[in-house]
């Protein structure tokens, strides 16, 4: 793996936010912004985050709440508009106004709002497994999990949450792979198993305002056809479906699409057919 520096900030409202900075091959190499998921930390791109290093600086956030990054006091901050500002207050501090972002689920939402403020900000913009438009069967399932995790005091029992919240996402992994992957969603604090993000967080997902996963964002969606765009989908995806897919191909028609077999929300940009893909959008 390479090594990534890491990085601290403080925004407005006074929390110490953290972020993985790779650095790329020179000064000159461009950066990639890599926004993770609702209740995700930077460990998810563990593997692209490595892979694009070769090519450009890379930059890995962690939210508010989530990982290494403080928890905020006042919940109803935990929402799209705040983790927007975030974001911009992390590439002021890092000295980067112009850059390619990859954003899954909550963090592709992220990217289109962002764009949205400030066009031209992106160079390239990758969404994973997200649209302008969210299923409502795969949001009833988010909210039905985020923040009852319970008491979990072993990595057996952590894999056994894992499994019983996305065995409908992720029918064929392997008894490793489910160990593999919980160690992305928890942390471990004295030998024992944490979920590693506040579970207040759920309080917006269940929120009537919907300020964590505002539910219709077509007119914000369209303003990405100005530059190279390109959607991975989960082909058994609950919170992406056909239809929505359907329509954003329409609505951008240069988009470039890239379907991943027997996986649901959200594919975790691990294998090698979906890196390489990804890779190659960046660097077009």
């Amino acid at each position: 793996m390479r090594r990534f520096s890491d990085f601290y900030y403080q925004v407005p409202d006074g929390l110490t936010l953290y972020a993985r900075d790779y650095p790329g091959p020179d000064d000159r190499a461009g950066c990639v912004l890599l926004m993770h998921g609702l209740t995700r930390n930077s460990r998810d791109f563990d593997v692209l985050a490595d892979r694009l290093s070769v090519h450009f600086r890379v930059l890995v956030p962690e939210q508010r709440g989530r990982g290494r990054s403080e928890w905020d006091s006042q919940p109803d901050r935990y929402g799209i508009p705040t983790y927007v500002n975030d974001m911009f207050e992390l590439l002021e501090a890092v000295g980067e106004d112009h850059v390619a972002a990859v954003g899954t689920s909550m963090g592709g939402l992220m990217a289109m709002v962002m764009n949205a403020m400030r066009p031209g900000v992106f160079t390239h913009v990758v969404l994973n497994d997200i649209g302008p438009e969210l299923s409502k069967e795969g949001l009833d399932r988010i909210s039905g999990y985020v923040g009852q995790g319970g008491i979990i005091s072993t990595w057996e029992e952590a894999v056994a949450y894992n499994r019983a919240i996305n065995a409908v996402a992720f029918p064929s992994l392997s008894d490793q792979q489910w160990r593999d992957f919980t160690r992305q969603l928890f942390g471990e604090r004295n030998g024992a198993p944490f979920l590693d993000y506040d579970p207040a967080i759920s309080q917006a997902v269940r929120s009537d305002e919907g300020s964590a996963l505002p539910p219709d964002l077509w007119s914000v969606y369209a303003q990405l056809e100005s530059q190279p765009l390109m959607l991975i989908r989960g082909a058994i995806s609950d919170l992406l479906d056909t239809d929505i897919k359907d329509r954003m191909i329409h609505s951008v028609p240069d988009l470039l699409y890239l379907e991943v077999a027997d996986v649901g929300h959200a594919p975790m940009l691990i294998d090698d057919a979906v890196t390489e893909a990804l890779e190659n959008f960046l660097l077009a």
